[in-house]
């Protein structure tokens, strides 16, 4: 396992399913699309539409396409 990113701020979190372990499949306020107390990943950082995450419980590291700010082709 990596250790959690020094830059790694609690009170920095995203709630986004983790590619990693998945934790989240089974938790009625993630399905629900509820931010839960217990499936939130660190928000290392943001770079137009792409946010930099790290889950705290497999410490897996990995990119996520929004969609939505800067970055992308607008969809005129």
């Amino acid at each position: 396992m990596l250790p959690i990113d020094p830059s790694a701020d609690l009170g920095r979190r995203a709630w986004v399913p983790c590619p990693g372990c998945g934790d989240h499949r089974d938790c009625a306020d993630c399905g629900a699309g509820r931010n839960c107390a217990d499936h939130w990943r660190y928000l290392l950082g943001v770079t137009g539409s792409r946010l930099h995450l790290q889950c705290p419980g497999c410490t897996h590291l990995w990119d996520h396409e929004t969609g939505f700010g800067a970055g992308g082709p607008r969809p005129f």
